[in-house]
């Protein structure tokens, strides 16, 4: 529950204290590059450590949305994508840091592992959103199911604009760092309404 509130209030410190760091434009894993860089690195493996402990509590909630199989795994993927964030940083993109180019000709070693890592991530949380609605729906919690696939569709929709915007898109690159956040916040506040909802709803089915 505690995961989302966690990451986005360290970045959005982070980056409101950084020279030449532009959330609008720039992703949240450039903030792991230069001198402070262990901060977000920290925030990655921190997140990343409360995904898995969230991943496994939800396995044992016994809700009818999320404790199949498929939505506390598609959630431990993302919780170990967030800690190879951490091992493996971003390469520079969009200008920053300062004198860096927008966009470099070859990647890093660790700049693709960086963006491997990112997959579980992106990916992994709107599947397990999807999947958590479909079963929410089947089950007859049709508010809540539909709550989590419009969640998990916004971050989809929000992370690919993002990408265009990193990848140099003109309209979108000044955006893309806003689009990442919209997708960030939306996502991982899905987790903690899950996570809160699995909370609220333990001591009930323990009676």
């Amino acid at each position: 529950m505690a995961a989302g509130p966690v990451f986005v209030a360290a970045f959005l410190l982070e980056g409101a204290n950084r020279d030449g760091y532009r959330p609008l434009r720039h992703p949240v894993s450039s903030l792991a590059l230069g001198p402070r860089g262990w901060v977000q690195a920290a925030n990655f493996a921190v997140t990343g450590t409360l995904f898995l402990a969230g991943a496994g509590g939800l396995a044992r909630a016994g809700d009818a949305g999320t404790g199949s199989r498929a939505v506390p795994a598609l959630i431990g993927a993302a919780g170990a994508g967030l800690i190879g964030s951490a091992l493996f940083t971003t390469d520079p993109v969009s200008g920053y840091p300062p004198g860096t180019p927008d966009a470099l000709t070859r990647p890093s070693p660790a700049g693709t592992a960086h963006n491997l890592a990112a997959i579980p991530v992106f990916l992994g949380l709107p599947g397990a959103g999807l999947a958590c609605g479909w079963r929410s729906w089947r089950a007859g919690q049709r508010g809540f199911g539909l709550c989590s696939s419009v969640a998990a569709v916004t971050m989809l929709v929000t992370f690919a604009l993002a990408g265009a915007g990193f990848g140099q898109s003109p309209r979108l690159v000044n955006l893309a760092g806003l689009f990442q956040r919209a997708s960030i916040i939306t996502g991982f506040g899905w987790l903690s309404a899950v996570s809160a909802r699995a909370l609220l709803q333990a001591p009930a089915r323990q009676r």
